[in-house]
């Protein structure tokens, strides 16, 4: 059965991704029942619109890497249930959009046609994933502190860490990843989060979501390589759980394992990542 969403588009008309979003969303709109948002009038008049997104399941498309649609969901403060990003979803695809002509092509029409019979029979991950066991309930730290400044860093020995300060706790053929204390402390306050998609075939070292505050944007590099199963949906809307806790609460994915044992000889434990951290702590704060 097809799903029904409230849809929020990218409102880029000015670039191939914008469109093809937009046209994704119509095609959804004909073929579901799927009502859509208009990203120019919500921001004026939301009375209607807010209607809409509380009675359906909320389905963002963004264009490109601004996201518009997810930081207007986001400063509306909507629960968002599916994202979609074009230029993303062409990119694992294989395909090079256009840059000369807003025209979409037959490649984009395909890629269009593919996200939509996807997106029509998906589950949505908010609405079906539920709590994994595997992550412990209570963890026990170290910390280091400079100044005003602590910084935690998990002792359990299933945790490991990459040299971009991003974390993996692997339980059998699972990992749950997120990004430490210096990544939240040297953002500071993180206004939004990227995430991976569920599905996604990444290797170790490759970029698996995105972070940004007022200061910088911070690439999530994966510690490890597999298969994108789960996503942290709760930071869709509230990516500040980052900065109050980036390892229980501000998780960012859990992913399927390739080979961990190749993995791990590129990985730090606790005893080899935090003297890594501290050295870049006290560089950051002299």
């Amino acid at each position: 059965m097809s799903k029904e969403y409230a849809i929020l588009p990218c409102n880029g008309l000015d670039k191939c991704a914008g469109c093809a979003a937009g046209e994704l969303a119509i095609r959804l709109s004909e073929e579901t029942g799927s009502e859509i948002i208009c990203p120019v009038f919500y921001r004026v008049a939301d009375t209607r619109y807010n209607r809409i997104a509380k009675e359906k399941p909320l389905l963002v498309i963004d264009g490109c890497a601004s996201r518009c649609a997810s930081k207007l969901a986001a400063e509306k403060g909507l629960k968002i249930v599916k994202k979609v990003n074009i230029s993303e979803e062409a990119k694992s695809a294989g395909i090079a959009l256009k840059t000369d002509s807003l025209r979409l092509g037959e490649t984009e029409k395909l890629l269009i046609g593919n996200l939509a019979d996807r997106l029509k029979t998906e589950e949505d991950t908010a609405e079906s994933g539920q709590e994994t066991s595997f992550f412990p309930a209570q963890l026990t730290y170290d910390t280091y502190q400079k100044d005003k400044f602590m910084f935690r860093i998990p002792e359990e020995e299933a945790f490991f860490f990459n040299e971009n300060d991003v974390w993996a706790y692997v339980s059998g053929g699972k990992a749950r990843i997120g990004v430490t204390d210096y990544v939240q402390q040297s953002l500071s306050d993180i206004m939004f989060f990227t995430a991976p998609n569920v599905g996604a075939e990444i290797s170790q070292f490759d970029e698996v979501g995105s972070l940004e505050s007022g200061k910088a944007v911070f690439e999530i590099v994966s510690p490890v390589s597999g298969t994108v199963t789960r996503v942290n949906e709760d930071l869709l809307n509230e990516p500040e759980r980052i900065n109050q806790n980036p390892y229980e609460q501000g998780w960012i994915a859990e992913i399927e394992l390739a080979d961990f044992e190749e993995d791990k000889g590129l990985l730090y434990d606790f005893n080899g990542y935090f003297p890594i951290m501290k050295r870049k702590v006290d560089e950051f704060h002299v």
